[in-house]
């Protein structure tokens, strides 16, 4: 199966401005995760899908493989249809490229979910903390027996009416893709759910493409704020010494 492992990056963030370039723990964030998807398997192909001149110059600098994509995406996922039109492989991975905790433990399970060629969608879970439970911006996720998402939300799912703590599970934003998965999503409107909850692994859901959810016990911290950058930052910088 041959892999690839796409890292879509931005500068036109609105509520961390830059933060793709930040210094966290003594390089960019960028850097943090190109480091662990390259770390996870050597026959795993990894690249930067950018619009931006200045984290091309970068990763030119750093020896970090990078590719120019188009600046009307809206989305990662579009990043990653782009390159998916030029460079042929069995299996498109979706890393974060604002995941400074992302592990090569989480690349190596995504690849394990896409072994079964029935999967067109994969992507990861892990228990949920008790803090990000009532926490809107920790996405949750409930699966049927198979592995199969039943739901994504940013509300606390399942609800516990009747006091029988259920286990909650956070979905973790790393996703794999056939390329005919893909090529649907890309093709497809935004749908209403995605709209609503804008969660956009929803449209496929929503058009009855089943999603594969691995599980993991790596848990990760997205920054999107100047807090979740300090927070990162304590955790790296713990981590080094």
């Amino acid at each position: 199966m041959k892999a690839v492992a796409i890292i879509p990056a931005r500068l036109a963030s609105t509520r961390l401005p830059r933060k793709m370039l930040r210094d966290i723990a003594g390089q960019p964030l960028l850097g943090w995760v190109y480091q662990a998807a390259r770390a996870a398997s050597p026959e795993v192909e990894v690249m930067i899908a950018t619009d931006s001149d200045e984290i091309m110059r970068l990763a030119q600098s750093r020896g970090w493989t990078a590719e120019m994509t188009a600046s009307t995406h809206r989305s990662g996922t579009e990043r990653v249809h782009e390159i998916s039109s030029r460079l042929q492989a069995d299996v498109y991975l979706n890393v974060q490229g604002d995941e400074p905790l992302t592990r090569p433990e989480h690349i190596t399970a995504l690849l394990a979910v896409m072994q079964d060629e029935s999967v067109q969608v994969g992507t990861l879970k892990t228990p949920c903390p008790e803090h990000d439970v009532q926490n809107p911006n920790a996405v949750k996720v409930v699966t049927e027996k198979s592995g199969n998402a039943l739901y994504f939300s940013r509300a606390t799912i399942p609800h516990d009416r009747d006091r029988t703590n259920p286990p909650y599970f956070k979905h973790l934003g790393f996703y794999g893709y056939r390329k005919s998965a893909l090529d649907r999503f890309c093709a497809l409107p935004e749908s209403l759910l995605e709209r609503s909850e804008r969660l956009e692994q929803l449209r496929f859901l929503e058009n009855g493409i089943p999603i594969r959810v691995g599980e993991t016990p790596f848990d990760t911290v997205g920054v999107d704020t100047e807090e979740d950058l300090q927070r990162v930052e304590a955790i790296l910088k713990t981590k080094k010494s």
